[in-house]
C-alpha cells in the first residue's frame, strides 16, 4: 500500500493552536522504581477500576485499590502482590475461575519467566500481601524475554488461556493452554503462533470478521516488525500451530503501542501506533472490503519520541481525539499530548493540547477511564525515569485531570 502522508505542522507553526496549562497531575502510586504500564481492572467488586503495575527496577508488581472518588486525587491503598525481578508487563485476570481475580507478570532481562500471583477469595484480605500467592509458570521459565500477556479463550477448553510475547532472540507470539486444573501451572502448554523481534502490544479483534477473536500486535525490531495481526484458525488442532500472519503497515519504522478506535467518525475502528523513530501511524479502515490505508501523523515539534498513543472522546463533542506519550522527552515542551483534527484525514490542520507540561522522561501505555466519577475520560498512565526529590524512579502511576469541561 502507497502510505499516504499527512503533513502535521509543527506546535507554534500556521495551522496549529497549542492549549497552554497542563492538566491536574495526581500520583496514584510512587513507592518503587521504573513503574512499566497499567492495567485496569474492578478487583473488590465495587463498580470503580483499579489498577495494576509491573515496577521494573523496583522488581515488584503491585496493585493499587481505587478508594473512591472523593479520594481519587489523593495516593490510593495499595499492595505488593509479588516478587518480579525484571518485571515488564502485568496482568489481572481471574485465571482459575474462583471469582477472584489474580495477576500474571511477565519478567524480561536475565529473568525470563512468567509469574502467576493468586488474588485471595476473601475480598477484605486483598491488601494483605500474605494473602497472594506467587508461582512461577514452568513452561515460561528461559524460554525467552517475556513482555506482554492478556487473557483469551483461544480452544473453548478449561476455562481462560493466556496469548503472550516476547523479545529477543528466540522471541515469539503463541498462547498457553489452560489444563483442566489452572492452578497446576506444570500442567500449562506452550504454543507458538510466530516469531517476533520486540513485542510492544497484544490486543485481541476480529479483525476478519468471522465472529473469533485474532491476535494483533505491534512488533519494533526485526524482520517482521510493523503492525500485524495473526488469524485465529478457529477451534481444532491447527490451533497449536503457526497462525497465519497479515501485514498492515509500519515495515518501514520502530513502532511502539498501539490502540483501537474510530479516529475519523465513519463507524469503522482505525488503528493507531506510536513509532520512535517518526510519525505517528493512523491505519485507516475501510468496513467494505476490509482494507487498510496507512497515513502518518507527524509528531508535534518540542515533544519527545512517540511511544503510546489512546483515542478517545475526551471533550465529548462526539468525536474521538488522539493522544499519545512519549519517552526521550528529557527538556522538551512535554511528553503527553493530545490532538484534536479537523478534516482529518483530508487536512493537516489540528489543535495540540501539552497534556502534562515539561515532567516526564519516559511515559509508557496510556488508559482512558472516568476516575472521578464527573462524566469524562481522564487519562491513567505511568512513568519510570523523572528524577522526584533527588532519586530516580520515575513519577509512578498517575492520573491526569480532564479539565477540558471547565477551562479548554
Amino acid at each position: 500500500m502507497t502510505v499516504v502522508r499527512i503533513f502535521a505542522c509543527l506546535a507554534l507553526m500556521a495551522g496549529v493552536a497549542l492549549a497552554s496549562d497542563p492538566w491536574p497531575r495526581h500520583t496514584i502510586d510512587d513507592s518503587s522504581r521504573g513503574a512499566d504500564g497499567v492495567r485496569l481492572l474492578d478487583f473488590n467488586g465495587d463498580g470503580l477500576v483499579d489498577i495494576v503495575t509491573g515496577w521494573e527496577e523496583g522488581g515488584v508488581t503491585r496493585l493499587c485499590l481505587h478508594p473512591g472518588h472523593e479520594k481519587a486525587r489523593f495516593r490510593w491503598p495499595a499492595v505488593n502482590v509479588g516478587r518480579t525481578p525484571d518485571v515488564e508487563d502485568a496482568t489481572p485476570v481471574d485465571l482459575d475461575g474462583d471469582g477472584a481475580v489474580d495477576v500474571v507478570s511477565c519478567c524480561e532481562g536475565d529473568t525470563k519467566t512468567v509469574f502467576v500471583h493468586w488474588g485471595p477469595k476473601d475480598r477484605d484480605r486483598i491488601l494483605d500481601p500474605e494473602a497472594w500467592v506467587s508461582e512461577p509458570m514452568p513452561e515460561s521459565k528461559e524460554r525467552m524475554m517475556w513482555m506482554f500477556c492478556v487473557p483469551m479463550q483461544v480452544d473453548g477448553k478449561h476455562g481462560v488461556d493466556l496469548v503472550a510475547a516476547g523479545k529477543g532472540g528466540r522471541a515469539a507470539v503463541g498462547w498457553f493452554e489452560a489444563p483442566e486444573e489452572p492452578r497446576n501451572l506444570a500442567d500449562w502448554r506452550w504454543h507458538a503462533m510466530d516469531s517476533v523481534g520486540w513485542t510492544m502490544s497484544i490486543e485481541l479483534r476480529d479483525m476478519d470478521g468471522d465472529s473469533d477473536s485474532d491476535v494483533l500486535l505491534s512488533d519494533r525490531k526485526k524482520s517482521q516488525r510493523g503492525v500485524r495481526w495473526l488469524e485465529n484458525p478457529g477451534p481444532g488442532p491447527e490451533q497449536t500451530g503457526p497462525w497465519k500472519n497479515h501485514d498492515l503497515g509500519g515495515r518501514d519504522r520502530e513502532v511502539m503501542f498501539l490502540a483501537v478506535g474510530d479516529l475519523d467518525g465513519d463507524g469503522a475502528e482505525d488503528i493507531v501506533c506510536a513509532a520512535a523513530d517518526g510519525p505517528i501511524l493512523f491505519l485507516h479502515r475501510n468496513d467494505v472490503d476490509r482494507s487498510w490505508t496507512p497515513y502518518d501523523i507527524a509528531m508535534p515539534g518540542g515533544f519527545g519520541t512517540g511511544k503510546g498513543v489512546a483515542v478517545g472522546d475526551l471533550d465529548q463533542n462526539g468525536r474521538a481525539e488522539l493522544l499519545f506519550s512519549c519517552e526521550r522527552a528529557d527538556g522538551s515542551l512535554s511528553g503527553l499530548g493530545r490532538l484534536v483534527f479537523a478534516g482529518f484525514p483530508q487536512g493537516p490542520s489540528y489543535t495540540l493540547d501539552n497534556v502534562s507540561g515539561p515532567e516526564g522522561i519516559k511515559y509508557d501505555r496510556l488508559e482512558l477511564v472516568d476516575v472521578d466519577g464527573d462524566g469524562d475520560l481522564d487519562l491513567c498512565g505511568c512513568e519510570e525515569q523523572q528524577p522526584v526529590d533527588g532519586r530516580p524512579g520515575g513519577l509512578g502511576v498517575f492520573w491526569y485531570e480532564n479539565r477540558l469541561g471547565t477551562s479548554w
